[in-house]
Protein backbone atom coordinates (compact mmCIF):
# COMPACT_ATOMS: atom_id res chain seq x y z
CA UNK A 1 0.00 0.00 0.00
CA UNK A 2 2.90 2.36 0.74
CA UNK A 3 3.94 2.40 -2.93
CA UNK A 4 0.38 3.11 -4.05
CA UNK A 5 -0.10 6.12 -1.82
CA UNK A 6 3.39 7.42 -2.71
CA UNK A 7 2.22 7.48 -6.33
CA UNK A 8 -0.70 9.74 -5.33
CA UNK A 9 -3.39 7.08 -5.02
CA UNK A 10 -6.01 7.33 -2.29
CA UNK A 11 -6.35 3.85 -0.80
CA UNK A 12 -9.71 3.08 0.83
CA UNK A 13 -10.38 -0.12 2.79
CA UNK A 14 -13.58 -1.53 4.24
CA UNK A 15 -13.11 -2.67 7.84
CA UNK A 16 -16.73 -3.48 8.65
CA UNK A 17 -17.08 -7.14 9.66
CA UNK A 18 -19.65 -9.11 7.66
CA UNK A 19 -22.53 -6.82 6.63
CA UNK A 20 -22.24 -4.54 9.65
CA UNK A 21 -25.76 -5.36 10.77
CA UNK A 22 -26.69 -4.55 14.36
CA UNK A 23 -30.17 -4.61 15.96
CA UNK A 24 -32.14 -1.87 14.22
CA UNK A 25 -29.22 -0.48 12.27
CA UNK A 26 -25.96 -0.87 10.37
CA UNK A 27 -22.34 -0.06 11.25
CA UNK A 28 -19.98 1.22 8.56
CA UNK A 29 -16.22 1.20 9.23
CA UNK A 30 -13.88 2.52 6.52
CA UNK A 31 -10.23 3.57 6.48
CA UNK A 32 -8.49 5.72 3.90
CA UNK A 33 -4.81 6.59 3.40
CA UNK A 34 -3.13 9.25 1.26
CA UNK A 35 0.29 10.88 0.81
CA UNK A 36 0.94 14.53 -0.11
CA UNK A 37 4.44 15.27 -1.37
CA UNK A 38 6.01 18.33 0.23
CA UNK A 39 3.29 18.76 2.88
CA UNK A 40 4.11 19.04 6.58
CA UNK A 41 2.37 18.12 9.83
CA UNK A 42 2.20 21.80 10.83
CA UNK A 43 0.45 22.70 7.56
CA UNK A 44 -2.05 19.89 8.05
CA UNK A 45 -2.84 21.04 11.59
CA UNK A 46 -3.42 24.66 10.51
CA UNK A 47 -5.66 23.51 7.68
CA UNK A 48 -7.80 21.18 9.75
CA UNK A 49 -8.18 23.55 12.69
CA UNK A 50 -9.49 26.28 10.37
CA UNK A 51 -13.03 24.98 10.68
CA UNK A 52 -14.59 28.05 9.06
CA UNK A 53 -12.74 27.11 5.85
CA UNK A 54 -14.39 23.70 5.56
CA UNK A 55 -17.29 24.98 3.44
CA UNK A 56 -14.80 26.02 0.76
CA UNK A 57 -12.40 23.09 1.10
CA UNK A 58 -15.12 20.40 1.17
CA UNK A 59 -17.71 22.03 -1.10
CA UNK A 60 -20.38 21.01 -2.04
CA UNK A 61 -20.59 18.36 0.69
CA UNK A 62 -20.06 20.83 3.56
CA UNK A 63 -22.47 23.77 3.41
CA UNK A 64 -21.20 25.60 6.49
CA UNK A 65 -19.08 24.95 9.57
CA UNK A 66 -18.01 26.81 12.68
CA UNK A 67 -16.46 26.39 16.12
CA UNK A 68 -18.97 27.13 18.87
CA UNK A 69 -16.79 26.51 21.95
CA UNK A 70 -13.04 26.12 22.32
CA UNK A 71 -10.43 25.39 24.96
CA UNK A 72 -6.88 26.57 24.40
CA UNK A 73 -5.49 29.64 22.69
CA UNK A 74 -4.54 30.79 20.14
CA UNK A 75 -5.45 27.58 18.29
CA UNK A 76 -7.89 25.24 20.02
CA UNK A 77 -6.92 21.62 20.53
CA UNK A 78 -10.32 20.68 22.01
CA UNK A 79 -13.51 22.28 20.77
CA UNK A 80 -17.17 21.85 19.93
CA UNK A 81 -18.09 22.43 16.30
CA UNK A 82 -21.23 22.59 14.22
CA UNK A 83 -21.48 21.66 10.57
CA UNK A 84 -24.20 21.37 7.95
CA UNK A 85 -23.57 18.72 5.31
CA UNK A 86 -25.41 17.80 2.15
CA UNK A 87 -25.22 14.28 0.76
CA UNK A 88 -26.66 13.26 -2.59
CA UNK A 89 -27.02 9.68 -3.75
CA UNK A 90 -30.40 9.03 -5.40
CA UNK A 91 -31.79 11.11 -2.51
CA UNK A 92 -30.49 14.48 -1.30
CA UNK A 93 -30.13 14.59 2.49
CA UNK A 94 -29.15 17.60 4.60
CA UNK A 95 -27.89 17.08 8.13
CA UNK A 96 -26.94 19.45 10.95
CA UNK A 97 -24.16 17.90 13.03
CA UNK A 98 -22.48 18.78 16.31
CA UNK A 99 -19.05 17.35 17.11
CA UNK A 100 -16.64 17.09 20.01
CA UNK A 101 -13.17 17.42 18.43
CA UNK A 102 -9.74 16.87 19.98
CA UNK A 103 -6.29 17.27 18.41
CA UNK A 104 -3.06 15.88 19.80
CA UNK A 105 0.62 15.58 18.93
CA UNK A 106 3.14 12.85 19.59
CA UNK A 107 5.97 15.09 18.37
CA UNK A 108 6.61 17.68 15.64
CA UNK A 109 6.08 15.10 12.87
CA UNK A 110 3.28 12.92 14.25
CA UNK A 111 -0.25 13.83 15.32
CA UNK A 112 -3.85 12.71 15.55
CA UNK A 113 -7.40 13.93 15.97
CA UNK A 114 -10.66 12.43 17.23
CA UNK A 115 -14.04 13.77 16.17
CA UNK A 116 -17.19 12.35 17.77
CA UNK A 117 -20.70 13.39 16.80
CA UNK A 118 -22.84 14.38 19.78
CA UNK A 119 -25.96 15.36 17.83
CA UNK A 120 -27.16 14.76 14.26
CA UNK A 121 -30.44 16.19 12.97
CA UNK A 122 -31.99 15.64 9.56
CA UNK A 123 -33.14 18.93 8.00
CA UNK A 124 -36.30 19.11 5.92
CA UNK A 125 -36.69 21.75 3.17
CA UNK A 126 -33.18 23.07 3.85
CA UNK A 127 -32.53 26.60 2.65
CA UNK A 128 -36.21 27.50 2.31
CA UNK A 129 -38.70 29.34 4.50
CA UNK A 130 -40.08 25.92 5.50
CA UNK A 131 -36.74 24.63 6.80
CA UNK A 132 -36.97 22.61 10.00
CA UNK A 133 -35.08 19.95 11.88
CA UNK A 134 -37.07 16.74 11.94
CA UNK A 135 -37.83 15.28 15.38
CA UNK A 136 -36.09 11.95 16.11
CA UNK A 137 -39.24 9.92 15.49
CA UNK A 138 -39.65 11.46 12.02
CA UNK A 139 -36.07 11.12 10.78
CA UNK A 140 -35.16 8.53 8.15
CA UNK A 141 -32.01 7.32 9.94
CA UNK A 142 -29.57 8.09 7.12
CA UNK A 143 -26.95 8.90 9.75
CA UNK A 144 -27.33 8.50 13.51
CA UNK A 145 -23.71 8.79 14.65
CA UNK A 146 -20.32 9.45 13.05
CA UNK A 147 -16.85 9.21 14.59
CA UNK A 148 -13.70 10.01 12.62
CA UNK A 149 -10.10 9.35 13.64
CA UNK A 150 -7.21 11.06 11.84
CA UNK A 151 -3.53 10.19 12.17
CA UNK A 152 -0.71 11.84 10.23
CA UNK A 153 3.02 11.42 9.87
CA UNK A 154 5.59 13.63 8.18
CA UNK A 155 8.33 11.58 6.46
CA UNK A 156 9.76 10.65 3.05
CA UNK A 157 9.48 14.23 1.88
CA UNK A 158 5.78 14.61 2.52
CA UNK A 159 2.82 13.80 4.74
CA UNK A 160 1.03 10.50 5.21
CA UNK A 161 -2.60 10.93 6.26
CA UNK A 162 -4.96 8.23 7.44
CA UNK A 163 -8.58 8.60 8.44
CA UNK A 164 -10.94 5.99 9.85
CA UNK A 165 -14.67 6.69 9.70
CA UNK A 166 -17.17 4.74 11.80
CA UNK A 167 -20.85 5.54 11.26
CA UNK A 168 -24.19 4.19 12.40
CA UNK A 169 -27.26 4.27 10.16
CA UNK A 170 -30.62 2.61 10.12
CA UNK A 171 -31.04 -0.76 8.50
CA UNK A 172 -32.55 -1.04 5.04
CA UNK A 173 -36.32 -1.53 5.27
CA UNK A 174 -37.98 -3.99 2.94
CA UNK A 175 -39.20 -2.22 -0.19
CA UNK A 176 -36.97 0.83 0.24
CA UNK A 177 -33.67 -0.73 -0.77
CA UNK A 178 -33.68 1.16 -4.11
CA UNK A 179 -33.56 4.51 -2.29
CA UNK A 180 -32.05 3.99 1.14
CA UNK A 181 -29.72 1.11 0.23
CA UNK A 182 -27.36 3.07 -2.06
CA UNK A 183 -27.27 5.96 0.42
CA UNK A 184 -26.39 4.10 3.61
CA UNK A 185 -24.05 1.66 1.83
CA UNK A 186 -22.21 3.97 -0.61
CA UNK A 187 -22.09 7.38 1.07
CA UNK A 188 -19.74 6.39 3.96
CA UNK A 189 -17.06 5.20 1.54
CA UNK A 190 -17.53 8.02 -0.98
CA UNK A 191 -17.54 10.69 1.73
CA UNK A 192 -14.29 9.40 3.23
CA UNK A 193 -12.58 9.32 -0.17
CA UNK A 194 -13.90 12.81 -0.98
CA UNK A 195 -12.53 14.12 2.33
CA UNK A 196 -9.07 12.67 1.73
CA UNK A 197 -8.86 13.91 -1.86
CA UNK A 198 -9.95 17.44 -1.01
CA UNK A 199 -7.61 17.59 1.98
CA UNK A 200 -4.75 16.51 -0.28
CA UNK A 201 -5.65 19.16 -2.88
CA UNK A 202 -5.73 21.87 -0.21
CA UNK A 203 -2.30 20.84 1.09
CA UNK A 204 -0.86 20.76 -2.43
CA UNK A 205 -1.83 24.41 -2.88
Amino acid sequence: MNDRVRRGEVVVEKLTPNKGEVPGGMLHDWRGTAFVKGATAAEFERLMKNFSGYAQMYSPEVVRARVVAALGRPVPDHFTSEMRVKQKHVLTVVLDMTYDVTYGRLDARHGWSISRSTKISEVEDAGTAKERALPPDKEHGFLWRLNTYWSYEERNGGLYMQIESISLTRGIPAGLGWAIGPFVESVPRESLEFTLRNTSKALEK
